[in-house]
């Protein structure tokens, strides 16, 4: 059985993806509150919750296939403040790094290095943290490529995230998970940009990582949103008319249009509504509610950065109802099991989950790539190798 440490472990939502077939040896959060939630669902043995910077590689049990570090987005995102690797809270991926530096120099080196993060990192500080990424990975002996994957390709959330995927030197890799040029579903043309503005020797060393593309997602929005949730209630009349008056006409219109469609097709539509602000016809500042009815959810993000929570509008036929997405829904929106403990807190929850890696996408990465990698080729294969 392969075995791996889970950094940034948050609700341990990459472990819940790799499944039964892995094996935790290590895993690690600053968050305590979240440590309640990893603990509640995986027990007590794995998680030592403090700060990364205390850790100290000669304390790390055995010696992991695979280490998987999401660490902190803030400082990387758009709604962040720029500070890149710098940053106080993405910056904590350099002591993650130099635990990964201490296993190398010890021979406990694993075979694969997984970093997930928000898309901003391919250009932040004008592509400069993205090359510091890679030229860690090349400096520690490690061959690396890149892919963005939206996890609407299984879930119904919009939620495109970068994926770092390291693979150590000495490992040789089968060819039908490298390509020789980007494909679209995996290579955005955003990677592509960040790949082209790194120097030719980081480039000496990249992996276009290649996967087939998955099987047309089976679940709607819709379909996972609760009747009669516990940890929200529904809006009043009152209260979902002042959201309907916040919307401009465009997006009014989009809400005429589902109650139109939901009276001829007997179907309950339901949209995703972010508050943001706008300009209005004047130039001044307002606050809107937009929404849409695509039957995909709008990103899942922390209220830490500024960020409003996202809001649902139900329409079945003439009435309209509207509330806070519930912290089950957010659950079902990141792949997570029915059976996952949540917090009983609302914005603990919502935390927890919009800070989190969509379960199905590390389940696809694990299944054709990492057992791939760590399968033994063939005699033949490997000669060619």
């Amino acid at each position: 059985m392969p075995s791996f440490y889970e950094f940034f472990a948050g609700g341990g939502m990459a472990r819940a993806g790799l499944g039964t077939d892995w094996d935790c040896l290590f895993a690690n959060d600053f968050d305590r509150k979240k440590g309640v939630t990893y603990r509640n669902n995986w027990g007590d043995g794995e998680l030592l919750t403090g700060d990364v910077r205390r850790i100290r590689p000669e304390e790390l049990p055995g010696e992991p296939n695979l280490i998987w570090g999401s660490f902190p987005c803030q400082d990387l995102s758009l709604a962040g403040a720029g500070a890149g690797l710098k940053g106080d809270r993405s910056g904590t991926f350099w002591p993650f790094w130099d635990i990964v530096k201490g296993l190398v120099a010890d021979g406990r080196a694993p075979e694969i290095i997984a970093l997930e993060n928000v898309v901003g990192t391919l250009h932040s500080h004008k592509g400069k943290d993205f090359a510091a990424i890679c030229s860690a990975l090349r400096g520690a002996g490690y061959r690396y490529g890149a892919m963005v994957i939206d996890a609407a390709l299984f879930v119904p959330q919009s939620r495109p995230r970068l994926f770092v995927i390291g693979v150590r030197e000495d490992v040789q890799l089968p060819q039908l998970i490298q390509c020789s040029a980007p494909r679209a579903i995996w290579h955005s043309r955003t990677l592509q940009t960040a790949y082209q503005s790194l120097s030719s020797s980081l480039r000496k060393d990249w992996i276009w990582w290649d996967m087939p593309e998955p099987a047309a997602r089976s679940k709607a929005f819709s379909d996972l949103i609760e009747d009669e949730p516990s940890s929200v209630q529904w809006h009043t009349q009152a209260e979902t008319k002042k959201l309907l008056a916040m919307m401009s006409r465009v997006n009014r219109a989009k809400v005429e249009s589902a109650k139109k469609l939901s009276k001829e097709t007997g179907k309950r539509m339901v949209g995703a509504i972010y508050k943001r602000t706008r300009r209005d016809e004047n130039g001044d500042k307002v606050q809107r509610a937009e929404v849409r009815f695509d039957d995909v959810a709008g990103c899942l993000r922390t209220p830490a950065g500024g960020s409003s929570r996202q809001l649902i509008i139900v329409i079945d036929g003439a009435r309209v109802r509207s509330r806070l997405i519930s912290s089950r829904e957010t659950a079902r929106l990141m792949g997570l099991p029915e059976t996952y403990d949540l917090p009983e807190n609302y914005n603990e929850a919502y935390h927890l989950t919009g800070d989190g890696v969509a379960v199905p996408v590390v389940s696809y990465i694990a299944e054709n790539l990492f057992s791939l990698i760590l399968t033994p080729l063939p005699t033949m294969e490997r000669a060619a190798a």
